[in-house]
């Protein structure tokens, strides 16, 4: 047994590099403050200040969610300042879903060995979603945890909370036969189907990271890193002036899986599969690992990011103040009644 001195860094954690990328990341979490944050980093929890005065009956709404294996695509390309805002907007859009303005986002890295620009450059892009979402960055966590993770690997975690008057919470109750069905667009895959779609291009097309995509001009990396949009923003800006009965946030189970859980009992959502058009990177995803339509809607969003259920007297309205807002965004189907045992969502 050796009899010389042992350090913690020698067992692989390196306390002066996590010193740095706390002094690296400083100013870009402070960017994302709001007037209702208490103190700076590095405390042991973060302070929020909600200023009850400005509710009549406050509900807290809260999220948490990964990256999944998108990180994967990340380590392979060496870019690491997108996925931080993956990470946000698969958290706020959750809650935005519940009218839920988010308030405060906090974050878990977790890596084998700790990289402090590497980190810091995550950090960015985390500080960059929570300013698309409005909301503050007002803590997290950083592990460095040896051997336990493949080398220049991490993982990732956020927790968002948000707030809603409980009046004005939206949880599909209000759902109707005859309501209409927005689709807001997707940026691309966003966060989910990463693992059917890395073995579909690299293993059934033989792509690379650095291939370009057949039929467009755009890299495997530069296609696949694209940022989930964050939708929070748009959702409250129509909250404002219109009745919303129900959001669906397209995430993990595509269409499929993830319009009913909005939708009261009686009721089916049909989807008119020909109301968008679908982007080519889906297509191309189709055919090159010759998937059935079932296998798409329900695994990614196929360029659907947000479906809403409103009133057919409002409908246009709604979609004229989504062309305002930058968003593109169609009818893509109807709410009609359900025959006791039958799908929960028709494709037509």
């Amino acid at each position: 047994m050796s009899s010389g001195k042992v350090t913690y860094k020698d067992a692989g954690v390196d306390i002066d590099s996590g010193n740095s990328f706390v002094k690296l990341i400083k100013p870009l979490v402070k960017s994302t403050f709001r007037p209702e944050v208490m103190a700076d980093i590095g405390g042991f929890g973060g302070l929020f200040s909600l200023n009850a005065s400005k509710y009549r009956n406050p509900v807290l709404v809260s999220g948490t969610d990964g990256v999944g294996t998108k990180l994967k695509l990340a380590f392979l390309a060496d870019r690491h300042d997108t996925v931080g805002i993956d990470l946000v907007a698969m958290c706020v859009n959750d809650i935005i879903v519940q009218g839920a303005e988010p308030l405060f986002f906090l974050d878990y890295l977790a890596t084998g060995k700790l990289v402090p620009e590497k980190a810091a450059e995550v950090v960015k892009g985390i500080a960059q979603g929570c300013s698309q979402a409005g909301c503050a960055l007002i803590g997290g966590e950083t592990a460095e945890m040896p051997g336990f993770y493949s080398e220049g690997e991490y993982d990732l975690a956020g927790f968002a909370v948000g707030v809603v008057e409980r009046d004005s919470i939206i949880d599909g109750s209000s759902i109707t036969v005859g309501n209409k069905l927005i689709g807001i667009s997707s940026s691309g895959l966003h966060s989910n189907g990463y693992s059917l779609a890395r073995k579909v291009f690299f293993e059934m097309m033989g792509l690379g990271i650095d291939s370009i995509l057949p039929g467009l001009d755009k890299t495997v990396a530069d296609e696949l890193l694209t940022p989930t949009r964050i939708y929070v923003k748009t959702i409250l800006n129509l909250m404002r002036d219109f009745h919303i009965s129900g959001i669906a946030h397209i995430t993990g189970g595509g269409l499929l899986e993830n319009v009913p859980r909005i939708l009261p009992h009686g009721c089916k959502a049909v989807i008119k599969r020909n109301s968008w058009i679908m982007p080519d990177v889906f297509t191309i995803l189709q055919q090159g690992g010759a998937i059935e339509d079932t296998e798409m809607f329900r695994t990614f969003n196929c360029g659907i990011g947000m479906v809403l259920a409103v009133s057919e007297q409002e409908a246009e309205e709604i979609l004229i103040r989504l062309s305002g807002l930058n968003e593109e965004a169609s009818v893509i189907g109807e709410v009609a009644k359900c025959d006791a045992g039958g799908e929960c969502v028709e494709l037509v």
